[in-house]
């Protein structure tokens, strides 16, 4: 039985689901991070504080570099810079990488 092959947006999207994952071992039951799309991670309603999120966005980096054998920079200016912030849910924070890892694609 041949296993479907998960496109590189799935990908990114179970890399940080991963990561949650991790994430929710460490947090009271109360914080859970939500492993689902529109998951609020930072921001209004976020879960994280900034300290969690930097350690969140480093797992993440780690991860994607771990799957995808490219190393990304998630928190720079082009990510502080934006109109709507790449770390404010699940979703925000995928499509991120992939335009992230599309450019290194174009790159290579």
């Amino acid at each position: 039985m041949t296993v479907p092959q998960l496109s590189d947006s799935e990908r990114v999207v179970q890399c940080i689901y991963s990561v949650l994952d991790e994430f929710n071992q460490e947090l009271p039951l109360g914080l859970k991070l939500s492993k689902s799309s529109d998951a609020v991670l930072y921001g209004v309603n976020g879960q994280l504080d900034s300290i969690n999120l930097v350690h969140l966005i480093v797992a993440v980096e780690e991860k994607i570099e771990s799957e995808f054998g490219v190393a990304v920079t998630l928190a720079d200016e082009r990510a502080m810079s934006l109109r709507n912030s790449p770390f404010a849910t699940v979703a925000a924070l995928s499509a991120y990488v992939s335009v992230l890892l599309d450019g290194v694609e174009h790159l290579a």
